[in-house]
């Protein structure tokens, strides 16, 4: 029999937020890889409903210019 698949913890539901602000970046950048891209729900762990208003957020950051699209060099 395989081994079942790790089950993650949302990490918003463990920190208490409700509402993820697009206007956190220092918090939105923890789900953002090396390339700028957003990390997938496999690697951060949020649930479904959390990881879209993540993705929205990060989407909303990055057009306000808090974030940036693109890795610098």
């Amino acid at each position: 029999m395989p081994p079942r698949p790790k089950k993650f913890i949302d990490p918003f539901v463990l920190a208490g937020i409700d509402y993820i602000d697009y206007k956190d970046p220092k918090m939105l950048a923890q789900y953002i890889t090396y390339y700028r891209s957003i990390q997938s729900r496999f690697h951060t762990g949020t649930s479904l409903k959390n990881q879209k208003q993540l993705a929205s957020a990060v989407k909303k950051a990055r057009q306000m210019a808090l974030l940036p699209y693109v890795r610098y060099e």
